[in-house]
């Protein structure tokens, strides 16, 4: 067994593929419209689906927006620097939520951004690059 990808539902596609290949610089790895179901499902990700678990984006065509309730806590990526990928995602529009820093409570180095439907992505700096 093994994890194959979380679904995310979207309020503008096109603006949340932008963010994840453009702004985190994710793939964009297939993408397929249902006219029957009226939405579409584009697969973003750092590698091919075969090799990692990727990001499905759904959109339901009659819907703009979503209240992302209480239970959602967020996405995790590993970068090598966590200050450098804040300071990349913000060159490229992204929006940073807490600046990259040591944990509270302990050492690991990490940051939040934030998606264009708010949802939260945690950027854990390699162990090899602690501060």
């Amino acid at each position: 067994m093994r994890l194959l990808h979380t679904m995310l539902r979207v309020g503008n596609l096109q603006e949340s593929i932008a963010f994840y290949t453009e702004v985190l610089g994710m793939h964009l790895l297939r993408r397929r419209e249902y006219p029957e179901g009226k939405f579409t499902l584009a697969f973003v990700g750092f590698q091919d689906e075969a090799d990692g678990a990727v990001i499905e984006l759904t959109h339901n065509w009659d819907t703009t927006a979503y209240d992302l309730g209480n239970g959602y806590g967020h996405i995790a990526i590993e970068v090598e620097d966590a200050y450098q990928a804040c300071a990349a995602i913000k060159a490229r529009g992204g929006k940073v939520t807490r600046e990259a820093g040591p944990m509270k409570h302990g050492q690991t180095v990490i940051a939040f951004v934030e998606d264009p439907d708010g949802y939260k992505i945690e950027l854990i700096q390699h162990k090899s690059q602690a501060a």
